[in-house]
C-alpha cells in the first residue's frame, strides 16, 4: 500500500488553528480502577489515558472534522446549504457548523436513530429526512437533495477536509499527554467510516513514529477488520445493527490506505462486551458515553487477543461521543 496519503499532517496542523476558535479542548482523564481491570501478564503495567470527547460541542469529536469542512467552503458552495447522511454525530456536528456560517443544512437520516439523536439535529435547525437503514438509501436521499436544493455535500467520513479535522483531536492528546509526562506507546481507536482514526493515526504517526495503533470495532459489523485482513475493501454483506450505531458504515475509501498502513491490528468485540464496558465507565468513571465510545474499553478489558500483547503500558483511548439514548439503555433491555 502506497504511503502517500490524501491527508498530511500539515493539513492537520492547519485545520488545528482554523476550528481553534469554535471548538472546546477536551479533557484527557484516568481511572485507576480501569487501569487494574485492563493489566494483564502479559502488560502488567497499564495504565489508560481518556480523551473524553463526549465533552466536545455537540457531544462527539465529530465537530471537529465538520467544521474544518463547513470553513472551507466558498460563499458560493454554501449559498444553498449543505447536506450530509449521518446515523446521529455528524448530522449534529454539521448542523451546528452549518449554524456557525448562518447557512441551512439538510440531513439524511436512518430511520433508527436513537431520538436523542434526532433531537438534536432539529435543535441545531437543520431540516430532517429519514431514509431506510443501509448505506445506499442514505446516498440516494443526499443525492435527491443535492439535484433538487443544489445543497453541498459534506460526507461524514470520506473526505480530506473531514479526516484532517478529525486528527486535531489526537494533536490535543499528546500535547495533553506531554504536560502529564506521559509518552502514550499506544492508542486504541474506534473504527467506522475511517474518517476519526485516519486522522488520529496521521497525526499520531507524525509526532510519534513507533506508537502502536489498534483499531476498535464491533463484531456485528466487521468490515474494517475483514478489510484489515484481506488488505482490499470489503463492505458489510448486510446492513449491520449495534449499540454501537456510530460505528456501523463501511471503511472507506480515503481513510482505507491510511488504516492499512498506519494500524498494527483491528480487533472486534461482541454486543456484550461493548455494553459491559459502557456500563463500567459510568458506573466507575461517572462519564456517559455513548456506545460507540465503549468499543475501545471494550478490546482493552476483554479482547483476548490484546490482552496478550506484550510491552504495553500507556494506552491512550478516546471517548468518542456522550450521546446516549438514555430511554434504552443496552443493561436494561
Amino acid at each position: 500500500m502506497t504511503k502517500t496519503h490524501s491527508v498530511t499532517f500539515e493539513d492537520v496542523q492547519r485545520a488545528s488553528e482554523r476550528i481553534a476558535p469554535l471548538i472546546h479542548k477536551t479533557p484527557v482523564m484516568t481511572c485507576s480502577t480501569l487501569d487494574g481491570f485492563s493489566q494483564t501478564e502479559a502488560s502488567p503495567d497499564i495504565r489508560l489515558f481518556f480523551k473524553c470527547e463526549m465533552f466536545q460541542k455537540t457531544g462527539a469529536f465529530k465537530f471537529r472534522g465538520a467544521s474544518n469542512a463547513v470553513l472551507q467552503l466558498s460563499d458560493e458552495m454554501v449559498k444553498n446549504g449543505v447536506v450530509t447522511h449521518s446515523s446521529g454525530n455528524h448530522a449534529q456536528a454539521l448542523a451546528l457548523a452549518a449554524k456557525s456560517r448562518n447557512i441551512p443544512a439538510y440531513i439524511v437520516m436512518p430511520s433508527t436513530c436513537p431520538q436523542v439523536k434526532k433531537d438534536a439535529v432539529k435543535g441545531y435547525g437543520a431540516i430532517i429526512t429519514e431514509c431506510e437503514p443501509n448505506q445506499q438509501s442514505r446516498e440516494l436521499a443526499a443525492q435527491s437533495i443535492i439535484d433538487k436544493l443544489g445543497a453541498t455535500l459534506v460526507h461524514p467520513y470520506n473526505h480530506p477536509h473531514i479526516i484532517a479535522g478529525q486528527g486535531t483531536c489526537m494533536l490535543e492528546f499528546y500535547q495533553q499527554a506531554e504536560e502529564m509526562n506521559v509518552t502514550l506507546d499506544a492508542l486504541v481507536l474506534p473504527i467506522g467510516g475511517g474518517g476519526f482514526i485516519s486522522g488520529c493515526s496521521i497525526a499520531a504517526k507524525a509526532l510519534n513514529p513507533n506508537v502502536r495503533i489498534f483499531g476498535a470495532e464491533p463484531a456485528n459489523a466487521k468490515d474494517a477488520y475483514l478489510s484489515f485482513e484481506s488488505k482490499e475493501l470489503i463492505p458489510n454483506a448486510k446492513p449491520p445493527t449495534s449499540i454501537a450505531e456510530g460505528l456501523l458504515a463501511n471503511l472507506g475509501p480515503y481513510a482505507f490506505p491510511v488504516v492499512i498502513d498506519h494500524l498494527e491490528k483491528v480487533f472486534i468485540v461482541t454486543e456484550e462486551q461493548i455494553s459491559d464496558a459502557m456500563k463500567m465507565v459510568w458506573e466507575r468513571m461517572k462519564l456517559i458515553i455513548e456506545g460507540s465510545a465503549a468499543v475501545a474499553v471494550a478490546v482493552v478489558l476483554y479482547n483476548e487477543e490484546f490482552r496478550k500483547l506484550q510491552g504495553i503500558r500507556n494506552i491512550g483511548i478516546v471517548l468518542e461521543g456522550g450521546n446516549a439514548d438514555l430511554s434504552s439503555l443496552p443493561w436494561l433491555k
